[in-house]
Order: structure tokens, then sequence, then C-alpha cells
């Protein structure tokens, strides 16, 4: 559907900045190129007025140049954890044996498989509606995608040879999940967000674990806030982990990277 000139354009970017969203002509104009036809609009244009994310409702999140294919319901990847895509493929070998832990949609396997082929690829979840949506989205890749937690459905041969583990895992103070906008709040899913009292309970177990999972010289990568980043590092020492902690203010990240070996 064009959206230069569409005489909806003006109505709906109105509504949608009386409805709080900031960006609101940006939107308006996504909800007119996605939509096919105006039935299809107008229940877009209410989901989006009630508060659900704007990528769910479009059904894509753009990541690392990707359109990420996200279902209702699904974490929306956030431009932050690009960061943590870069190192990792800054950090690969030649066709990396990889693990996308807490995979969501499997945006980030998929952002690293496309600069950085992958020898053998696999993802995790423990939220079922964010599994068939990492399926759907990995297919192509030949990826292994099990629901479950943490390392638990992963085969006993993955054990010692993985070289990039990626674990965008919870991270918010279980405090500050009431703080978070309503689109996340109440449209994602709590498991994806609440990372305990300091923010870093899924951080230690993943930690905790990867030693036995990562081959001599691998990588564990995890997304951390920047007031989280030391106390994350010394739960990396503490698993025999050597941490580097990288920020970057342009997209307000910070990414710790733990080698084992």
């Amino acid at each position: 559907m064009p959206t230069t000139g569409h005489p909806d354009r003006a109505s709906i970017a109105e509504r949608l900045h009386a409805a709080g969203c900031v960006y609101a002509e940006e939107e308006a104009d996504l909800l007119l190129a996605t939509a096919d036809t105006r039935a299809a609009l107008a229940t877009m244009v209410e989901r989006r007025l009630a508060g659900l994310p704007l990528e769910q409702v479009l059904g894509w999140a753009e990541f690392c140049g990707l359109r990420v294919p996200v279902d209702a319901g699904v974490f929306v990847p956030r431009r932050r954890t690009e960061l943590l895509v870069r190192w990792a493929v800054a950090l690969a070998g030649p066709r990396p044996t990889v693990v996308d832990l807490c995979c969501g949609s499997g945006a980030v396997a998929l952002a690293v498989a496309a600069s950085t082929p992958p020898g053998r690829l696999a993802a995790v979840d423990i939220d079922p509606v964010a599994v068939r949506c990492a399926a759907r989205n990995l297919a192509a890749l030949g990826a292994e995608v099990y629901r479950g937690d943490l390392f638990a459905p992963l085969p006993a041969a993955w054990r010692g040879a993985i070289d990039l583990l990626l674990a965008n895992v919870p991270y918010v103070p279980t405090r500050a999940v009431a703080l978070l906008p309503p689109e996340a709040r109440l449209h994602e899913p709590s498991v994806a967000l609440d990372g305990g009292p300091d923010g870093l309970d899924v951080l230690r177990r993943v930690a905790a674990g990867a030693g036995k999972w990562l081959a001599t010289g691998g990588h564990l990568l995890v997304e951390v806030s920047v007031d989280q980043a030391e106390p994350a590092a010394e739960v990396f020492r503490r698993a025999g982990l050597t941490p580097e902690v990288r920020h970057a203010a342009e997209l307000d990240a910070t990414v710790l990277t733990g080698r084992a070996g």
C-alpha cells in the first residue's frame, strides 16, 4: 500500500501521536507499507493503539540490517543487542559452532550467521512461542532449535564443542520490570525480561554451566546494563572465564565477553 500522499497517513499519525507514539509519522508509514488491504491496515492500527509493540504488529523487526519475523508474544530484538552480534562476529573463527541461548525470535543467531556462516548452529528458549518463531526463522540455516531451560535440552555431543555461546539473558531487576514501557511489560514474556533481584540470576546460571559446553578458547557473550558490568564480570571470573567488558555509547549498549581455557 503506497505511503506518500496516502489519504489516511495524517489521520493515522495523529491517532498514534495521541496514543503516545513518539515516532508517529514513521510508524504510520511502516503500517501503510506493510498492510495489503484497508481492512488489514485498520486492524494493525488498532493493535498498535492498544499498546502492542510495533514489531509485533508489523510481524517483523529490523535488526542488523535484517528483517526478522517476530510473532505476537515473542521478545522483540533491540538495536542495542547489535553490539553483541558485532563482537560475536569479531571473535568468530571460520565455520564456528554457535549456540544462541534465550534465543527469542532467533534474531541474534540469524545476524551472526549472516556475517559468519556457522559450521553448526543451535538455538534454545524456554518459551514455546519463541521456539516456534525461532525454528521458522532459522530453518534455512539447518539450525537445531530446542525448547528447554538453558543447556538442559542440548545433546551431549555439544559439550566442549561450542565456539560462540550467545546468551541475551533477561537482566532487568525484578523491581524494575514494573517500570518498563507497557508495550514490553504487557506484551513480551516476563521470562525474557525479569533477571531476578539484581538482574543477574540467569546470567549466573549460564556462566556456571558454560565451562562444560565451551570449546577451549570459546567465548560466552551476554548483554548487561552498564551498572551490572563489573558484578557480572566477577561472576565470569568465578566461573573460570576471562571477562572483558565492551561498551558502545551510540547504541547505549554493554556486552560482557568471557573466554574459556
